[in-house]
C-alpha cells in the first residue's frame, strides 16, 4: 500500500496494490501493522455502507466532543467526490479542506482523523460507499456544515439542479458557528 500524507496533517490517501490477470484483481484493502506503521492507532469499532444515487449529495457531517469519529472511506462501486473539512480548532489548517476523487476503479482511500466534517457527492449513475469508524454513532452529537458554506469554496463537481439533498444537509450550520463550545473538540 502507498500511504500519502495530504496537505492538512492527519488526512492520508491511501493507494492499495492490486494484484490482476483476466480473472479480475485482488487487493487488501486494509492492514492494521501498515496502517498503524503510517498512520498511527486507530481503534475501527465499525464498518458502515450507504448507496446512493447520481447527484447524491451527502455532509459535511460530524459528531461533536467525546462522539467525534475518525473515518477510513472508500467506495466499491461507482466513484464520488469526496471532503474533509478541518474543524479541530487551534489547528493550522483550522477550515480549511481536501478533496479528492474515490473511485472503485482506483480503490483508493481516504482516511479522516477526529474532528473533520465529511461529505461526498456521488458522480457516477450509482456509489456503493464504506467507511470504518472509531465511535458510535451518537445522534445527539450529530451537527451538519453548510455543504455550500462561502468560506470553503467548495466545487462539489456537479451542479446546483443535479444534486439531491436530505432536509439535514441543506440546513447545515456555518462555520462561523463552529465554535470550541460547540464543537466539544
Amino acid at each position: 500500500m502507498n500511504f500519502i500524507e495530504q496537505d492538512i496533517k492527519g488526512v492520508w490517501v491511501i493507494e492499495p496494490q492490486r494484484f490482476g490477470d483476466r480473472r479480475g484483481y485482488f487487493s487488501e484493502v486494509f492492514k492494521l501493522a501498515d496502517f498503524e506503521a503510517h498512520v498511527g492507532h486507530v481503534d475501527f469499532i465499525q464498518d458502515n455502507e450507504s448507496f446512493s444515487r447520481k447527484g447524491v449529495l451527502r455532509g459535511l457531517h460530524f459528531q461533536r466532543g467525546e462522539w467525534s469519529q475518525a473515518k477510513l472511506v472508500r467506495v466499491s462501486q461507482g466513484s464520488v467526490f469526496d471532503v474533509a473539512v478541518d474543524l479541530r480548532r487551534g489547528s493550522p489548517t483550522w477550515g480549511k479542506h481536501v478533496a479528492i476523487v474515490l473511485d472503485a476503479d482506483s480503490g483508493r482511500q481516504l482516511f479522516i482523523p477526529r474532528g473533520f466534517a465529511h461529505g461526498f457527492a456521488v458522480l457516477s449513475d450509482v456509489a456503493q460507499f464504506q467507511y470504518k469508524v472509531d465511535n458510535v454513532y451518537a445522534p445527539q452529537s450529530e451537527a451538519t456544515l453548510r455543504w455550500d458554506e462561502p468560506a470553503l469554496g467548495i466545487d462539489w463537481c456537479l451542479s446546483r439542479d443535479e444534486m439531491i439533498l436530505s432536509e439535514k444537509d441543506t440546513d447545515g450550520l456555518s462555520l462561523d458557528e463552529m465554535t470550541p463550545d460547540f464543537l466539544g473538540f
